[in-house]
This record gives structure tokens, sequence and C-alpha cells, in this order.
């Protein structure tokens, strides 16, 4: 090898890989997000002022926003994936199937399951109060129409645009650039970085979010696709602020369960909803039990 040849390779080694013709992983990742900020400063200059938004009620704006925020994960990760990575979209684990739906509607099911275990642990102990359904208030039309934002605002798309990034993007580059073990913690803990600036966080409330995140890639960690974080992930905001009425992860929506928590913080949440109390240990440690056994033998087909 010559001395040019030497130097350049010297030089070179910080940033891309020695095995493959690409950038390391840390690069790709800031690759990712320095897109992301691009994208949402031009659909901020772009869309956003387009938009009627001062008439609109609070929710409808809410989905507006989560829909261009989720719009620009979309395309920086489709973009990083494609020219940073030199991999496909698809293989982040988006592959379509009977198997991706099943995954889906477990992930969903498994959510409602567990908030709803939530809710009745703390109803037994006292620690809650029911004061009644929404629909003894409010038509049934308004009840069925806010509960479908609710499910696309608060479900859909934050889960797709966090499992999108958080379990799909960073993790599965970490995954590639470090271990699975690192990029588990590394990503579980941006992603409670992220909530830092939610209403009435507490240090409970962080460790609660970045073992969420452990329990939220566990799902991929066992099929290597997205449908179970995604379908849990949405299932769990749905149920945990449409249905039962919690906070979530500090904010206060559209209920169809009115109810007050007023058992100890430290097990309940409190104001920060079930993530930032003791309880939510318990359901997401039984949310895992049931994943592995929904998941059980297929990992002796998963290729790394």
């Amino acid at each position: 090898m010559s001395r040019l040849s030497t130097w350049r390779s010297r030089l070179t080694k910080p940033f891309f890989s020695p095995k493959e013709q690409r950038l390391r992983a840390g690069w790709r990742i800031l690759g990712q997000l320095l897109l992301l900020r691009i994208l949402m400063v031009v659909l901020g200059l772009v869309i956003y002022p387009r938009l009627s938004l001062k008439n609109l009620p609070d929710d409808i704006t809410s989905l507006i926003n989560y829909t261009l925020w989720a719009l620009a994960v979309t395309l920086s990760v489709f973009l990083a994936r494609r020219y940073l990575d030199r991999r496909t979209f698809i293989s982040l684990g988006l592959r379509w199937n009977r198997q991706a739906l099943l995954d889906l509607l477990f992930g969903f099911a498994l959510a409602g399951f567990l908030m709803g275990l939530i809710y009745n642990l703390e109803w037994m102990a006292g620690w809650l109060t029911f004061e009644g359904f929404v629909w003894q208030q409010l038509p049934w039309y308004s009840v069925i129409f806010q509960s479908l934002v609710g499910l696309l605002s608060l479900g859909v798309t934050v889960s797709w645009l966090e499992e999108l990034s958080d379990r799909g993007y960073i993790l599965q580059n970490l995954k590639d650039g470090l271990n699975l073990p690192w990029a588990l913690f590394l990503s579980s803990a941006m992603f409670s970085a992220r909530h830092l600036g939610n209403p009435n966080t507490t240090w409970i409330s962080t460790l609660g979010i970045f073992l969420a995140g452990i329990f939220l890639a566990y799902g991929w960690v066992r099929t290597r696709q997205l449908w179970i974080p995604l379908g849990l992930h949405a299932g769990w905001n749905f149920f945990e602020g449409t249905v039962f009425g919690f906070p979530v992860s500090g904010f206060k929506s559209f209920q169809l369960i009115k109810q007050t928590v007023e058992g100890p913080e430290w097990i309940t949440g409190g104001d920060f909803g079930p993530e930032a109390g003791f309880v939510v240990i318990l359901a997401m440690a039984i949310g895992m039990i049931l994943i592995y056994w929904w998941s059980k033998g297929r990992l002796r087909s998963l290729t790394d």
C-alpha cells in the first residue's frame, strides 16, 4: 500500500466503515437527525403557514401537527436509509404480510389489556375514583368523532413517528455500530430524554419512559419487525388517554372514562400518568411475558 493510500485510510477511518462503503453508524444517525431538522423547517415554512389552524379545536390542531411531524420523520428515515445506510426502507422491519397484521393487532390488544389491568389495580386498591362516562354528557356523534381523533393523534401518528425513529432507525443503526445491549440502552435513553420537557416530569417518569423504550423494543428483538412495537405503542397511548382517562406522559386529552387518581404518586404516576409510577413495571413485565409467548419459535428463522 502506498503512503498516500495509507494516509487516506487513516483520514477516512473515523467516518467510514472498514467493512462496507458507507458512513459509520453514528454519522448515519446524525445525518438522519439533520435531515429531520431540515425537513421540519421546510414543512414549517412551506405547508404550515398555508393551514388555517386558528379556529380549529385543540385536538384537531394536535393531529395536524403530529401528521406533519410524522411526514418529516418518514421522509428523513427513507432518505437516510437509502443514501446513508444503503439499505431498503422495508428492511427496518416493515415487511407487510399476514403475520404483520396479526402482530399489529396483537400489540394493540396487548396494550388495551395492560392498561385495563393498571386501571383495575388502582381502582381495587382505592387509588382511583370512577366519575362516569363521557357519553353521559356529550352526544354520541361527538364521542365517536373525538375518539377517532384521539386514536389517530395519540395512537397512529405518534406511534409511527417514534417507532420508525427510535426502534427503527436509531436502535438498528446502534446495533450495527455497537451491539444489541448498548443499542437498547442508548436508544431507550434518547427516547426518555425526549420526554424530559413534558408536564409533571419526575425522576421516576424518566426511568419509566426509559423502561418503556426497552419494553417497546422487545417486540422488535423477538421478531425483527416493527409491527408489535407499532401496535403496542398506538394502543398504549389510545387506551391510556382516550379510553381509561389517564394523562399520556403528562398530557391530558379527550377521555371516555372520567376518573381521578388519588393514590401515592410513586405507585400510580399521578399527573404524569402510569409511566411515572411503579405500577407500570408490573404491567410491562407481564407484557414482555406475553410478547415472548406470542413470538415463541420465530427467532430460530431470523437472521441478523
